[in-house]
């Protein structure tokens, strides 16, 4: 628990968020523009009742997964490099955190997509589920999907994403790395990370 704890997990704390205040500013126009096509809530409570805000809440917590996958591979694309450079150079950072960013979001996107049909209400509800965004609800719109626009159907609008999150990942994980590695010089500690 001490190791969890130390000052060395603290400054990868601050850096990591530091390094996602930086890319989310960069890149919160394109949140905003997002925002901005949505319904406000008051309309949807009127249109849809209150309930409706909650739609897509099961497949939003399936989609701890995306961040899962995104460390995953950014720490093994990280080590494989380490292994033939003693350090990586801020292009190299920028690019492994676009890739495994992209693995991330492209693997999960399917989940976004029904996400997505819930929350606006364009949706038939599997008529022996009524619960909105239970798994099997959730597994009925994916099929249902599939049947109307084939299995590219689950990726409607994958480019646009991997826009604004590869592009968002990629900064934040070059801001953490260069603000960790900046922190632990001016405090003169050893990383522990040497891979």
């Amino acid at each position: 628990m001490a190791s969890v704890l130390s000052y060395e997990s603290l400054v990868h704390a601050v850096a990591g968020a530091v390094g996602s205040v930086t890319a989310m500013t960069v890149f919160f126009p394109l949140d905003t523009a997002r925002l901005r096509l949505q319904d406000a809530f008051h309309q949807i409570i009127r249109d849809e009742g209150i309930s409706a805000l909650w739609n897509g809440t099961f497949p939003s917590l399936l989609l701890v997964f995306n961040p899962a996958i995104q460390f995953m591979f950014y720490e093994g694309l990280k080590r494989q490099l380490l292994k033939k450079r003693m350090k990586l150079s801020s292009l190299d950072v920028f690019i492994i955190g676009a890739v495994a960013k992209a693995i991330a979001t492209t693997v999960t996107y399917p989940l976004q997509t029904v996400q997505s049909i819930l929350r606006f209400g364009r949706h038939r509800l599997n008529p022996e589920n009524r619960t909105l965004g239970s798994l099997r609800n959730i597994l009925y719109l994916l099929h249902q999907r599939v049947r109307r626009f084939g299995i590219m159907g689950l990726y409607k609008g994958l480019e646009a994403k991997l826009l604004q999150t590869v592009l968002t990942a990629a900064l934040m994980f070059l801001v953490y790395e260069k603000l960790t590695a900046a922190t632990f010089t001016v405090m003169g500690l050893k990383r522990a990370h040497q891979h």
